[in-house]
C-alpha cells in the first residue's frame, strides 16, 4: 500500500498520536532492521563488552556467547511489543491507555518522557564533546564557550530536523546513513582490531557461569530495554497483515548485529585497556587510543551514531509528551523536547563540575518504573486482542479505558508493586562514598549484579496476570474487545485533555 502524503520522506509527519488508519498503512517488516541497526551502531557499544571482561571475568569467548543473547534477546521483546503499534496504530504511551486507563496513564508516560529526556541530554552532550574533539583534530580549533554552545546548536539542529519531518524521513536516513556511518565503523574496527592483545586474549582464564548470567542482564538492561517502550512508535505505520514474529526477527537481528560485533571489540580491547569499561567519557577514552590521523573517522562515526539514536529517541519523547497531556501539535513538541536538551547541555558542559555520574544515577532510579510498565504490558498485549482507536483519544468519562476514575486499578497496583520491590534491589551511587538510594537488599547476589531489573519486570508481569482475572472492569472491557471488531482510526478532535 502506497504511503500517504502525511507520511512522506521530506514531508512533515503531521499525525501526532491519533491512531493510523489502515488506508494510510504502508512498508515491510525491514523498517524495524534499519530502525534498530541505526540505534545502535555506535561506537559507545564497545564499553558495554569492556566491562564484561574488567568487571565480570569473563573470556572472549564467553563474552560473545553474553553479546548474542542479551543483545539478540532483548530487541526480540522490543520486536515483540511493537506489535502492539501495528496492531493498534498508535505510539506505546498511547496505547498504554488501554491498559492503565485514560488518567493512570499518566505516571508510567511521566517517567518516560522524563527517561527520555535524560537519555537524549546525555546524548547531546556526549555529541557535543565529539564535534569539539573533531574540530581540535582536523583543523586544530581549541575548545572555548562560544565553538561549545556551536556544537551543541548544530547537533540539535540535525535532530531537529530529522525528528522534525517525522517517520518517514526517520526510516529513509535510518537505512541510507546506517551505511555511511557503518561503513565508518567498521574502518574504525578494523583498526582498533589491530592493537589487541591477542596473547591476552587467548590465554584469559574461564569465568563462572554466574558471571555469564549476570552479564546477559547487564547487556540487556543496557541496549534493548531502554527501547522497549518505544518500538510501537515505529510499527504504527505498518500493515496489520505483516506477520509478528518478523517484527521480532527484524527488531533482533537489526540492533543484534552491530551490537555484538561491538561488544566482542569491547571484550577484546578490555585485554589491553582495562580502563575501557569505567570510562566517564568513553568518545575521549577509546580517542585517546587512536592515532591522529585516525581520530577522525572516529569521531564522525561517533557524532553520526549518537545522531542515529538521537532523532529515535526525541521523536518518541514527542508523542510521549502529547500522550502526556500537553496540547500541541507533534512538531512543536519536538521542538520544545529539543530545547530542553539544549539547555541541559548548556548547563552539564559549562557549568556542573560533574556530569556523567549523577545524570546516570537518576536515570538508573527512572529505569525501574520503566521495567514494571514493560511487565503489565507485554501481559496485556498477549491476552488483548484490539484497541478502540476512538477510545484512545477520549480521555473523559465516556471513554472505554475510563475504568474506574480513568485508572485501572489492576495495572496500577502490578505496577506500583514492582517498582517498590525493584526498589529494593537497588543501588544509585555515583561512588562508593555518594550513595544517593541505597535498597535493603541491593546488595544481595540479584542487587549486586545489576539483576534488580529482572525482578522487577517479571513480578509486574506475575502480578497483573494474577489480579487482572478478579478485576471486574477488566473483564467488561475485554468482553467489549470480543464483541467489537478492531477500530484503527479515530479524529483527533476526540482528544479532550
Amino acid at each position: 500500500m502506497a504511503a500517504s502524503e502525511n507520511d512522506r520522506v521530506g514531508s512533515v509527519e503531521t499525525r501526532g498520536i491519533e491512531p493510523v488508519p489502515d488506508t494510510e498503512r504502508h512498508g515491510h517488516a525491514s523498517q524495524m532492521f534499519w530502525t534498530w541497526f541505526a540505534a545502535n551502531i555506535s561506537i559507545l557499544g564497545l564499553p558495554l563488552g569492556a566491562a564484561l571482561v574488567s568487571f565480570r571475568g569473563l573470556n572472549i569467548w564467553q563474552a560473545a556467547v553474553v553479546a548474542v543473547l542479551g543483545s539478540f534477546g532483548s530487541f526480540a521483546l522490543v520486536g515483540a511489543l511493537s506489535i502492539a503499534g501495528k496492531r493498534g496504530g498508535a505510539p506505546a504511551l498511547t496505547l498504554s491507555r488501554a491498559v492503565f486507563g485514560v488518567r493512570g496513564n499518566a505516571g508510567p508516560t511521566l517517567v518516560t518522557w522524563m527517561s527520555r529526556l535524560g537519555w537524549e541530554t546525555i546524548n547531546t552532550t556526549t555529541a557535543a564533546f565529539a564535534l569539539l574533539a573533531l574540530l581540535d583534530a582536523a583543523f586544530g580549533i581549541r575548545r572555548n564557550t562560544v565553538l561549545t554552545v556551536v556544537c551543541l546548536l548544530v547537533f540539535i539542529g540535525c535532530t531537529l530536523l530529522i525528528s522534525g519531518l517525522g517517520h518517514a524521513t526517520i526510516m529513509w536516513i535510518n537505512r541510507w546513513a546506517s551505511y555511511v556511518f557503518g561503513l565508518l565503523n567498521l574502518v574504525v574496527i578494523g583498526f582498533l582490531a589491530t592493537t589487541v592483545d591477542w596473547g591476552k586474549v587467548f590465554h584469559a582464564p574461564v569465568g563462572p557461569v554466574s558471571s555469564m548470567v549476570v552479564g546477559v542482564g547487564m547487556i540487556a538492561a543496557g541496549t534493548g530495554i531502554g527501547w522497549a517502550n518505544t518500538g510501537a512508535d515505529y510499527a504504527r505505520y505498518l500493515p496489520r497483515r505483516i506477520p509478528g514474529g518478523r517484527l521480532v526477527a527484524a527488531s533482533a537481528f537489526g540492533a543484534g548485529i552491530p551490537l555484538v560485533v561491538l561488544i566482542s571489540l569491547g571484550s577484546l580491547l578490555a585485554a589491553g585497556e582495562p580502563g575501557l569499561a569505567s570510562a566517564s567519557d568513553p568518545v575521549s577514552a577509546i580517542n585517546t587510543m587512536l592515532p591522529s590521523w585516525m581520530s577522525i573517522p572516529y569521531l564522525i562515526a561517533a557524532f553520526g551514531g549518537l545522531l542515529l539514536s538521537n532523532h529515535l529517541s526525541v521523536y518518541s519523547a514527542g508523542l510521549t509528551m502529547i500522550t502526556l497531556g500537553i496540547r500541541v501539535r507533534r512538531t512543536l513538541a519536538v521542538g520544545l523536547d529539543v530545547v530542553v536538551t539544549f539547555a541541559g547541555g548548556i548547563y552539564f558542559i559549562l557549568i556542573a563540575k560533574d556530569f556523567y555520574g549523577p545524570f546516570i544515577t537518576f536515570l538508573t532510579l527512572l529505569a525501574v518504573p520503566i521495567n514494571a510498565w514493560v511487565g503489565v504490558f507485554a501481559v496485556d498485549l498477549i491476552l488483548r486482542r484490539s484497541y478502540d482507536g476512538a477510545a484512545l483519544m477520549d480521555v473523559g468519562r465516556s471513554s472505554r479505558y475510563w475504568f474506574r476514575g480513568g485508572v485501572a486499578w489492576t495495572a496500577m497496583t502490578a505496577w506500583a508493586a514492582a517498582i517498590v520491590v525493584g526498589l529494593l534491589f537497588t543501588e544509585a551511587s555515583t561512588s562508593a562514598t555518594d550513595v544517593w538510594f541505597s535498597g535493603p537488599f541491593a546488595h544481595s547476589w540479584i542487587g549486586s549484579n545489576g539483576l534488580g531489573w529482572v525482578v522487577t519486570l517479571l513480578l509486574a508481569a506475575a502480578v497483573y496476570a494474577l489480579l487482572r482475572r478478579l478485576d471486574g472492569t477488566v473483564r467488561e472491557e475485554a468482553a467489549g474487545q470480543r464483541a467489537q471488531q478492531p477500530v484503527p482510526s479515530a479524529p483527533a478532535a476526540r482528544e479532550t485533555s
